[in-house]
């Protein structure tokens, strides 16, 4: 078979031999970090009324948006670890394009992004429960501690927890499948 005859292969394709619990996996970090993301940008702009009484300093705004951007833009990073992309830079990178990447330069990062993932989820969630850092509102609230607020804000937060652990058995995955 010649080149021109080969299937085109596209970034697209999962790399071969992952299985289909660590694709999910994968793909769940990106949704785990958006509701609080999208909870954030609700924060900004005002809607539900619950720091309605704010008084927004005038980098809080952009902070709190590019905080969401930020931490969604990292959680799709973890596709990277099931995709080709994550193993050989696409030909259109300047420079490094085509090459393969390093193991440990994927592999420290992301570990890093676990463990960082999963120790401030769990002290968030603590805080929230024993205030070690009380971060005051103007109300006096730390945060919606009853009625729709804490509802909403515990649906919105509670998928967070999991990224840390899920990124870290993508790691894991990646790190076996790269080295053996």
């Amino acid at each position: 078979m010649s080149v021109l005859d080969r299937p085109a292969t596209t970034t697209a394709e999962p790399a071969p031999h992952i299985s289909r619990g660590i694709r999910w996996a994968a793909h769940a970090v990106p949704l785990c970090a958006l509701p609080s993301g999208l909870w954030r940008i609700a924060l900004v702009v005002g809607w539900p009324d619950w720091y309605g009484e704010h008084e927004w300093l005038p980098w809080e705004r952009p902070y709190v948006l590019s905080l969401s951007l930020i931490a969604e833009c990292l959680a799709l990073l973890t596709l990277g670890l099931v995709r080709p992309w994550g193993e050989r830079l696409p030909d259109r990178v300047p420079f490094v394009g085509g090459r393969p990447l390093p193991v440990r330069a994927v592999v420290v990062p992301a570990s890093l992004g676990a463990f960082l993932a999963t120790a401030l989820a769990a002290y968030g969630t603590l805080n929230y429960f024993f205030h070690f850092v009380p971060g005051l509102n103007d109300k006096g609230e730390v945060l919606p501690t009853s009625g729709p607020g804490a509802w909403a804000l515990w649906i919105c937060y509670l998928p967070i927890l999991a990224w840390g652990p899920l990124l870290a058995v993508v790691t894991r995955a990646y790190h076996l499948r790269r080295t053996h």
